[in-house]
């Protein structure tokens, strides 16, 4: 029976609850109950155990801020590197396109789905274990791009291109590809390998001019300008 159990983090992580170090902070204060008992940290459970937070827990997570930001090119996702600022710098009063009130920015944002320095698009950071779990783990959460390239763009490359198609030795999820001009595409993901774009069109024989991510799961970048950002909204769910 021993060998059935699970540690109470890793449930409600892979149930959406928290992440694994948010389950165990709240383990740690007593605020976890499993099957009508308080939890500590370390204790494993069956994997369909009744979990619940405590209404101090539930309203911690709701607080979670979740930020959408335009990103523009020339500022990477995440720590500064030489010669370029992080978008985390963008994320001022001058630049918020939310409703009023201005909302706080918590320091600690972390980056849910990188976009290179020179890609533009929908970035997503935040505080929310929940959030990042589900945008960075392997949840098939799709991500539409559009993308133009270096010359117009023959059928024969579109079918390449959906598939199936092999980066590193490794077959990759199916895309879904459309045309957007004679020279531009859209382009829909459901993984992020390392430049996957970039790199499946240097495959075919185009290289990318403009690459801009304009969606993630049901979150659309919609009329935010480049360098401006707002809150997800309540209710608003990817």
């Amino acid at each position: 029976m021993t060998d059935t159990l699970v540690r109470i983090s890793k449930l409600l992580a892979s149930r959406g609850v928290c992440s694994r170090r948010e389950a165990d902070h709240y383990l740690e204060q007593g605020l976890v109950e499993v099957d009508g008992h308080r939890a500590v940290l370390g204790e494993r459970a069956a994997p369909d155990a009744r979990i619940t937070l405590a209404p101090t827990a539930r309203a911690r997570q709701e607080r979670r801020v979740t930020i959408l930001l335009n990103k523009p090119l020339g500022y990477v996702s995440g720590q500064p590197e030489k010669g370029y600022q992080s978008a985390h710098v963008l994320l001022t009063g001058d630049s918020y396109a939310g409703p009023a009130p201005l909302p706080r920015v918590p320091s600690g944002l972390a980056v849910a789905g990188r976009l290179d320095i020179d890609s533009q698009g929908l970035l997503v950071l935040t505080e929310d274990g929940r959030i990042a779990r589900l945008l960075i783990g392997d949840h098939v959460i799709e991500k539409e791009y559009h993308v133009r390239v270096d010359a117009p763009i023959q059928d024969a490359t579109l079918a390449t291109l959906r598939g199936p198609f092999m980066l590193d030795d490794r077959p990759l999820r199916p895309i879904r590809v459309e045309r957007l001009g004679p020279d531009a595409l859209i382009m829909i993901l459901t993984e992020g390998r390392k430049r996957q774009i970039r790199r499946m069109l240097h495959e075919v024989g185009h290289e990318v001019r403009a690459l801009k991510r304009v969606r993630i799961g049901r979150v659309r970048l919609g009329g935010l300008k480049p360098g401006q950002w707002r809150m997800l909204a309540p209710g608003e769910r990817f």
